[in-house]
């Protein structure tokens, strides 16, 4: 049986985000905000559909969708683009494979006690960054 993902999540750590959003091509100012801010994760697990919010003083993001099915997600306040995302079960892990134009997209969610880890794997590193639940 998958990991169980429901609760809200404080983000305590963000290593090496800037690295990552340097990859993406995100610009400048953006960076500079989005290094800084701290962030809560909401998430609604059914089985293997899941509704995340991720929320900030700066920016919210809302994504919605169901393990092993492929769907169009505009990624509207983070770089802005049109991609397409796949997430799967990798045991307990979740993974996402996102396809656009830029490459080594994508994410990976797993819980370790009440630590909700998320890791952005790039060819610069895997960044991440870890948060507890409340």
């Amino acid at each position: 049986m998958p990991a169980d993902y429901n609760g809200t999540w404080e983000m305590v750590t963000n290593d090496n985000f800037e690295g990552y959003m340097v990859a993406l091509g995100i610009d400048f100012a953006t960076r500079k905000i989005a290094k800084h801010l701290k962030q809560t994760k909401e998430i609604v697990q059914n089985g293997d559909n899941f509704k995340t919010k991720t929320l900030s003083t700066f920016r919210n993001y809302d994504v919605d969708y169901t393990v092993g099915v492929e769907f169009e997600e505009h990624t509207k306040g983070l770089d802005n683009r049109v991609v397409k995302s796949l997430v799967t079960w990798d045991g307990d892990k979740l993974v996402c494979v996102q396809k656009g134009e830029k490459s080594n997209r994508g994410w990976k969610h797993w819980i370790e006690g009440d630590i909700l880890h998320l890791c952005h794997p790039t060819k610069i590193s895997c960044p991440g960054h870890f948060c507890s639940s409340v």
